[in-house]
């Protein structure tokens, strides 16, 4: 009965380990559990002085959130106010590392104003509680507070709902 309730008490710290209006705890993503395409370390610290939307995505779930994305590419924002992250969920998918990161180094010369990186252990899963095999958004506003999220498919009501909260924020 113990084992439960501590397994329970865990699972319920997990989920709330990001909140709304909080900055979320330092996560840096490098070496074996991952890192930016060049291979240099990736953290969380550098969601700071823009707004920035991080899509942290199960590659299997790719596509999820082509509308928002769209949305945002054509609303053109200063890139000295706004910036991308997209975060691939290696650990989620049954296709290899190699041929996934083949096609983020071609996606990161097509979007150079996109960070793009690699999460091999599902770093974000475990230390901010997103959900796994999913496509999750969170939106930061330029102090690092978590102004949104989201996981699985944004309608369009929640598409709008991004774009004011950046409007609102930039």
């Amino acid at each position: 009965m113990k084992k439960i309730i501590s397994t329970l008490a865990l699972s319920t710290l997990t989920t709330f380990a990001i909140n709304l209006a909080e900055v979320p705890t330092e996560v840096t993503i490098a070496n074996e559990d991952g890192g930016r395409i060049d291979g240099t370390a990736w953290s969380s610290s550098m969601l700071k002085e823009k707004v920035y939307v991080i899509f942290y995505v199960d590659p299997d779930e790719k596509d999820t959130n082509n509308a928002l994305s769209e949305a945002l590419k054509a609303k053109n924002y200063d890139l000295n106010n706004y910036g991308s992250v997209a975060i691939i969920n290696l650990a989620a998918t049954w296709l290899p590392n190699f041929a996934i990161e083949s096609k983020l180094k071609e996606k990161q010369e097509l979007y150079p104003d996109t960070i793009y990186v690699k999460d091999k252990k599902s770093v974000l899963v475990k230390e901010w509680g997103l959900k796994d095999d999913s496509s999750d958004i969170l939106l930061f506003n330029k102090e690092g507070k978590l102004l949104y999220s989201f996981a699985g498919k944004l309608d369009s009501t929640e598409i709008q709902k991004v774009l004011d909260l950046i409007d609102g924020n930039i």
